[in-house]
């Protein structure tokens, strides 16, 4: 079964190394999706894939790489774009 999720990850997170750090592990675990940083310090972030490795995904976004220190991840189930194929941010 197919699991998509977006949220927000809070603490030092900011930075390219954390958003490239999250980029690694989803494609090893077999997540597509997206993560970028934001102007608040907080990092976006858009998960999919099989049930498993979206869990696996959200357990390591909470951890982070060794120098991030992240306070909370907030994640909900993603709502389906209502637009032919693609989302406008």
């Amino acid at each position: 079964m197919s699991e998509a999720v977006t949220g927000f990850v809070a603490g030092r997170v900011q930075g390219v190394a954390f958003r490239y750090a999250a980029r690694r592990a989803a494609r090893m675990l077999g997540v597509c999706g997206w993560v970028r940083n934001l102007p608040d310090g907080r990092v976006e972030f858009h998960a999919e894939g099989g049930e498993g490795p979206v869990a696996e995904f959200l357990a390591w976004l909470e951890q982070g790489p060794p120098a991030a220190r992240v306070e909370a991840v907030e994640s909900r189930p993603a709502v389906p774009a209502e637009v032919d194929g693609f989302a406008i941010r």
